[in-house]
């Protein structure tokens, strides 16, 4: 299956949902669609399209916005789905009925953007420690690190 088989059928079975495709590069699909069709546009590509392998799911901080691209292949293309939230209402739906393995970097998402994840079957914690200040997330943009005094063992006051 080329890029355009992809492309075309994106459009005829999404329609409007689609918001934009582009085609960068050979075997390089993105589809940009809003949030509220995340889920169909996992499920087209999972059901439909053959592609069960999620490679990864990426976050952007964008200032205003997240943006969120859900890396998925096989073994003639990458095709990626791009979506945005908004910064003062980060809230996204799990994919995990769909792409069970899409757990892990949902809870990463939660822990290292703050963005709250519906309906995820396990909310814990994956990569910060259980101490963590609350209100903390190391990937967005306005996040301080402020790294505390180093202290030298025997070393001199």
């Amino acid at each position: 299956m080329n890029d355009q088989m992809v492309i075309d059928k994106a459009k005829a079975s999404l329609g409007e949902k689609v918001l934009e495709i582009t085609n960068p590069a050979p075997r390089r699909i993105f589809i940009r669609v809003k949030v509220d069709d995340l889920l169909a546009a996992v499920g087209w590509l999972r059901n439909e399209m053959g592609f069960t392998y999620l490679v990864t799911i990426s976050g952007v901080d964008l200032g205003q916005a997240f943006e969120l691209l859900y890396h998925f292949a096989n073994n003639f293309t990458c095709v990626n789905l791009r979506t945005e939230i908004p910064r003062d209402n980060p809230v996204l739906p799990s994919i995990c009925e769909i792409i069970p393995g899409a757990i892990l970097y949902e809870r990463e998402l939660q822990d290292m953007f703050g963005i709250v994840v519906r309906n995820i079957p396990d909310g814990r914690p994956l990569v910060l420690p259980d101490d963590w200040p609350a209100g903390n997330y190391p990937l967005r943009k306005d996040w301080k690190y402020e790294r505390p005094p180093e202290v030298i063992p025997g070393g001199k006051k």
